[in-house]
């Protein structure tokens, strides 16, 4: 419900606004084959909940989102993979409801910036009991989680800076009983530069485009661990990932990239050679 510029009313099944690809997450929005790891368990993408709530423009730099939604299945949590598998993608409870906000600044909103700079900076917050399950059929536990993010995006030229950083603690996590962690942390950052000529934009390429990027991801499931629990370092994980994209068109693209990966564990994770193509209309 568009009311004014200050303040709109969202009611029913919206993106979780917490990082970036949570929302972002079409495959011509982001760089390389799969979405960054980080994304999936951290933040999980495709996050989505059931809800309503308030959101706008303060002022034309500043914009602001509130809400109350469904929560997690803290039961669903997991060591290694973090609290992905507690999203309830069906028909969620709100025994335990969350409640979520987030602020973008956009320093340059309202006046021409040099070299075509564009930036925002971000931070969200989310907090939600752990007693929901699909149907209502809750898992009967104790606990809650809360989460911090700050993420930032960047263009100057031909160049795109983008990095989030989030740290969750998870109240009760012992009593959930399968090594989840305490605390989770993790943070990346990528940089990427258009290579495609501007005299080739013309035509049929008059929309086309190419990004060679860089990502760095180091983020860690078992960050801190309730009193007793022993760490599994396999969730202390790193990552590298370059690559590129050919953009036919805005919503078309083909990519490439090459993953290095290693863990606490000390085992030998296999590099990863990806390649994709992706759309979304």
């Amino acid at each position: 419900f568009l009311l004014s510029d200050r303040l709109n009313v969202r009611f029913g099944r919206f993106l979780t606004p917490i990082g970036i690809i949570s929302r972002k997450h079409e495959p011509p929005t982001f760089n390389g084959v799969e979405r960054p790891s980080f994304y999936r368990f951290i933040i999980p993408t495709t996050w989505f909940s059931d809800g309503i709530g308030i959101f706008g423009s303060l002022v034309p730099a500043l914009k602001y989102e509130v809400y109350v939604a469904g929560g997690f299945d803290g039961s669903k949590f997991d060591a290694v993979n973090g609290i992905r598998g507690g999203r309830i993608e069906e028909r969620p409870s709100l025994n335990d409801p969350a409640f979520m906000g987030r602020l973008d600044y956009f320093p340059f909103a309202g006046r021409p910036a040099a070299y075509g700079q564009v930036a925002r900076v971000g931070a969200s917050a989310y907090y939600s009991g752990l007693n929901n399950g699909n149907e209502g059929k809750n898992p009967g536990i104790k606990g809650d989680i809360v989460i911090l993010s700050a993420d930032a995006e960047y263009s100057i030229t031909k160049f795109d800076f983008r990095g989030v950083i989030t740290h969750e603690r998870i109240h009760g996590a012992k009593e959930l009983g399968n090594g989840t962690a305490s605390g989770i942390f993790g943070w990346y950052l990528e940089g990427g530069v258009h290579v495609f000529p501007d005299a080739w934009k013309k035509g049929k390429l008059a929309k086309s485009d190419a990004v060679v990027f860089v990502r760095y991801e180091d983020f860690d499931t078992q960050f801190r661990m309730p009193d007793g629990v022993a760490k599994n370092p396999a969730g202390d994980r790193r990552e590298w990932t370059l690559g590129a994209s050919f953009y036919l068109t805005t919503t078309l693209v083909a990519k490439g990239d090459v993953q290095f990966r290693d863990d606490a564990s000390g085992k030998d994770l296999p590099t990863l050679i990806n390649f994709g193509r992706g759309w979304q209309f």
